[in-house]
């Protein structure tokens, strides 16, 4: 619709954002005018040609009209909670999704680890692109939580704040020694 009229944009918006409202959303599977008012919106082409929809409601009387409405926004309720489950359904999904390609590392209390240099573009003018790309070696002192731990430096020093285990890498002697 801009394309066509690109400065007639400010007049056209009101007819782009009820579009918007009264379509349907693929992860809901129902209007957001739905799920605000209780009811789908009567579009003026609906009042136009008389749809069946329009044509019902015209022949109820008022307190049947009336009664139709309190059953709709009784429903409302189910209707909404049926559009969190799917939702909630859907992000377990994409959770479930991302969680296979993500690799946990867990530290023990002792153990001898790695930590990426922050931050990891940075390179030293004398090694370039030979920087290394790991401070070390640091003492698990504490294990936290899920994937959070306190380091210690070999010098007994201590890290401000807890590091994430994504950002640490276990030290293996025998692999380095050689």
């Amino acid at each position: 619709m801009i394309e066509n009229h690109p400065k007639e944009w400010h007049h056209l918006l009101s007819e782009a954002l009820w579009a918007y409202k009264n379509s349907k959303r693929l992860s809901i599977g129902i209007t957001p005018y739905m799920l605000k008012y209780g009811y789908d919106a009567v579009l003026l082409m609906e009042m136009t040609i008389r749809s069946a929809r329009v044509a019902f409601q015209n022949k109820l009387t008022l307190v049947d009209y009336n009664h139709a409405m309190l059953v709709e926004l009784e429903d409302l309720d189910e209707v909404r909670l049926n559009a969190l489950d799917h939702i909630t359904t859907q992000k377990k999904k994409v959770m479930r999704a991302y969680n296979k390609k993500v690799k946990a590392k867990t530290f023990v209390e002792g153990d001898l680890v790695w930590q990426v240099k922050f931050p990891p573009e940075v390179k030293d003018k004398e090694y370039g692109k030979w920087t290394p790309n790991w401070n070390g070696f640091y003492l698990v002192e504490r294990v936290l939580g899920k994937w959070a731990y306190r380091l210690m430096g070999i010098d007994g020093g201590f890290h401000k704040h807890p590091v994430n285990g994504v950002y640490l890498k276990e030290y293996h002697p025998s692999i380095y020694e050689n």
